[in-house]
């Protein structure tokens, strides 16, 4: 049996409402992934939608840069990062940094709910 994709879930504070929607929504689809999500991200989904999800680090104490070290590694077949454009951002390079490694690495990054509902609903993960 192959072994289960990894999907990386993060979300804005002014984002995380919308990754809950998108979550439970899109319940049944995620369920059949691995997922590893930021700390604060990981419990809401955890408690809200009923996924299991492993929780790194919290973005600005270097959860970010987890995560795209496992890009980096291979781990991680997309990111969903639903991204807050107008709030400030102190760990912004560990942000930056995540952006660039999903690009180098030509893996799916989703900022938004429309762009991850389109790579959720291809099939292509």
């Amino acid at each position: 049996m192959p072994e289960a994709k990894t999907l990386a879930l993060i979300a804005h504070d002014g984002k995380k409402a919308d990754m809950v929607a998108f979550a439970l929504e899109h319940r049944d689809i995620l369920s059949r992934y691995e997922l590893v999500a930021t700390a604060t991200t990981g419990q809401l989904l955890a408690e809200k939608c009923g996924l299991k999800v492993e929780c790194v680090l919290s973005g600005p104490r270097g959860g970010d840069a987890q995560i795209a070290a496992r890009v980096a590694e291979g781990v991680i077949e997309a990111v969903f990062f639903f991204i807050d454009p107008l709030g400030k951002h102190p760990h912004d390079p560990d942000i930056q940094g995540l952006m660039r490694i999903c690009n180098v690495h030509n893996v799916p990054l989703a900022t938004n709910t429309a762009t991850a509902a389109f790579i959720i609903s291809t099939k292509a993960l």
